[in-house]
């Protein structure tokens, strides 16, 4: 039967030259040594009597210069603080077991810059999680997704310069946010854009980052209770008189995350030398940005209209008032009704519903009163199109009106210099020629020579007035040639019309 040999260690270091002539202690004592430097070796176990603080449900290990996360936690723990430590990794075995009644995970302040996408899968109750101060530099896509019951989650004072567009779309229940002081320069605008936001969330802080342009217009429709909480002073953002009209506007609601930080929000002017400058003096001189004021609301007869309670806070109850301090109440046959969301619909509008709406918002912390002025048209939103119709076809009626006057008197056909013998015969005369010339148009040979026999000029200082005739002071052979040529001319009055109107409205000799 063989025997094992005892000396089978002796056998070892023989192979070994260089232990070969060392007592074994020596070699126990470096293996002992090499064990404890091993990753995980330093916090390899919890003691409560030496390395952490143990009160109750609550484990403190803070700055005990630990590398890793202690083992052996209680099950029962619900805080632990492992803050002020060299944990620069958190890989997903830090935790063998399920920690379901653990709610407050701190690890700020390790140099941490390494997370594990399966970090946090034994810790999904967490409510409380404070990575902040730490190195890490980007946020994928699944990191938060475990933590389904997340509130607040603090990522300041680290080194973010990127972060995944779906990197907290798991945390449907985080209500804040906490990524100042980083290196962000894109503002996260999923996080509070209509309908990819997250419902809970009531405050992120991207201050103090690197973001240069605000998606003004998406900033703009967000309800107030966003608003109230959205933090983005202390970056270099471009001035322009858009953002100036975003703060004013908050700041003239009294929106905690301008009020606050008004002196706070800066901006750089266009131009090499990059100035910056508050935005709250663009108004100045230094844009000539336009002071903003509240809008009033608009609205049309016949119209169901939708007045928003736009509060700072969320949960909240609401009252309504009307014009004249009427009370808004269910059942009382008004056309004005308030709406579970706590907006007020008045359908159909009319034109006495113009005024001032008061909206009393109330809660066990605080209370705020929201004005808002409504103006009524006095016409339908389809009446106004008519108006407008009808006055384009008046408009066009008298255009055409003055077009058809100008033709008719600079476009009628010409008899003269155009078609001088075409469509005229030799006895017809022109009204206009009667009127303009006092040379008789009819070539009558006999008149001619009588006229020419009998042309004098009548002086009017040498007449006197009688009974409309003409009494000249002459002698008896001018009253028998005016005599003379008064017959003639009788003979002839059927003829030539013409020629008597002429000598009526000409200041040419008159022909006598």
């Amino acid at each position: 039967m063989l025997q094992p040999s005892a000396r089978t260690g002796d056998s070892l270091l023989e192979t070994l030259p260089q232990w070969n002539r060392r007592p074994r202690w020596a070699l126990l004592l470096t293996i002992c040594v090499a064990l404890l430097w091993l990753p995980g070796a330093a916090g390899s176990t919890l003691n409560c009597h030496k390395t952490c603080i143990c009160a109750s449900n609550i484990v403190s290990c803070a700055k005990m210069n630990m590398t890793t996360v202690p083992t052996a936690l209680p099950l029962y723990t619900a805080v632990l603080d492992l803050s002020y430590n060299n944990i620069t990794r958190l890989r997903s075995e830090w935790t063998p077991v399920k920690l379901l009644k653990l709610h407050n995970l701190l690890l700020s302040h390790n140099g941490l810059h390494f997370l594990s996408s399966e970090a946090f899968v034994y810790v999904k109750y967490l409510r409380y999680l404070d990575l902040s101060s730490n190195n890490l530099r980007q946020l994928d896509e699944i990191i938060f997704d475990p933590l389904v019951n997340l509130e607040v989650l603090l990522l300041y004072n680290n080194q973010i310069s990127q972060i995944d567009r779906t990197a907290f779309v798991g945390v449907t229940n985080l209500q804040k946010l906490y990524l100042s002081q980083n290196q962000i320069s894109r503002f996260p605008v999923e996080l509070v854009k209509e309908k990819y936001r997250l419902e809970k969330l009531s405050l992120l802080d991207v201050s103090s980052n690197k973001v240069k342009v605000l998606p003004i217009d998406e900033l703009q429709v967000l309800p107030a209770w966003i608003k109230n909480g959205l933090y983005f002073h202390n970056n270099p953002l471009l001035c322009h008189c858009d953002l100036y009209t975003l703060l004013a506007h908050w700041y003239i609601r009294k929106l905690n995350s301008v009020v606050d930080f008004k002196d706070d929000y800066t901006c750089v002017l266009p131009g090499p030398q990059k100035t910056q400058v508050g935005i709250f003096d663009l108004s100045g001189d230094t844009m000539n940005c336009s002071t903003f004021k509240e809008a009033d609301e608009e609205a049309f007869l016949e119209q169901k209209l939708t007045l928003a309670c736009d509060t700072k806070h969320r949960v909240t109850s609401k009252t309504w008032t009307m014009p004249g301090n009427m009370v808004v109440t269910p059942g009382n046959n008004q056309t004005a009704k308030v709406l579970p969301d706590g907006s007020l619909q008045i359908s159909p509008v009319r034109l006495d519903d113009s005024g001032t709406y008061t909206c009393f918002a109330m809660n066990e912390a605080f209370n705020e009163t929201i004005y808002v002025v409504l103006k009524v048209h006095n016409f339908t939103m389809h009446g106004g199109g008519e108006t407008l119709n009808t006055a384009y076809t008046t408009l066009v009626g008298c255009l055409a009106s003055v077009v058809l006057v100008l033709m008719y008197l600079y476009l009628t056909p010409c008899r003269c210099f155009c078609c001088p013998n075409k469509g005229k015969n030799r006895g017809d005369d022109s009204i206009h020629s009667s009127m303009l010339s006092v040379t008789p148009t009819h070539e009558d040979p006999a008149l001619k020579a009588e006229l020419n026999r009998h042309v004098a000029f009548i002086d009017s200082k040498d007449l006197q007035g009688q009974n409309g005739k003409l009494n000249p002071n002459g002698d008896e052979d001018d009253d028998d040639l005016d005599a003379e040529a008064g017959s003639l001319m009788k003979g002839k009055r059927k003829k030539s019309v013409a020629e008597s109107i002429s000598s009526v409205f000409s200041d040419t000799p008159m022909v006598v």
